[in-house]
């Protein structure tokens, strides 16, 4: 059982039949009043998205959360599946389940399964993933990395705002927590 007060970002918890995950956490003090945890949470299996409050003496039970290294194949249909690379074995993931996470998926992309019991409940990406440029504006000559930036469309659709010397076909690091560009490969 943990507090509310020590639930952090990403964290799964159970709570009447189901798994929840903590995408948010907010310790706010009104003026009046006792003492809140503003919350965002989002139903693993459904998808749901909730904003609530909690309490921060209030106690949830903790889901045990088994985690397997896992290359990503392809996407077929609605569902994106993986392999584990210890058994060899296929697991698939709806795509409304990991919709964020689509976003950085390439092909031989190694990332980590996340299971409670022998559910598949969701996955976890590496902190950066290289992708390749399709579309941005041409060159602007004189344009240096201080610049405000120009938005470039990534291989798996993804918007980000990269420096103006940035040309399409480039191949760009990119940070998968907030969707920003690191560097340039």
């Amino acid at each position: 059982m943990v507090e509310a007060i020590n639930l952090k970002t990403g964290m799964i918890f159970e709570k009447d039949n189901k798994l929840i995950k903590v995408l948010e956490t907010n310790h706010h003090k009104p003026g009046k009043g006792n003492t809140v945890m503003q919350m965002k949470l989002q139903d693993v299996r459904s998808s749901a998205i909730v904003q609530t409050t909690m309490r921060p003496t209030e106690k949830v039970e903790l889901a045990i959360v088994d985690k397997k290294q896992a290359q990503y194949l392809y996407r077929q249909d609605k569902l994106l599946c993986f392999m584990d690379l210890e058994t060899y074995e296929q697991y698939e993931l709806p795509l409304e389940q990991v919709s964020a996470e689509s976003k950085y998926l390439i092909p031989n992309l190694q990332v980590q399964l996340n299971f409670c019991g022998t559910e598949l409940i969701g996955l976890d990406l590496p902190t950066t993933v290289d992708l390749k440029v399709t579309e941005t504006e041409p060159n602007i000559k004189g344009a240096t990395a201080a610049s405000g930036g120009k938005p470039a469309t990534l291989e798996t659709g993804l918007v980000v705002t990269v420096p103006n010397f940035i040309q399409k076909d480039d191949v760009l690091t990119i940070n998968t927590t907030n969707g920003t560009y690191k560097q340039r490969v």
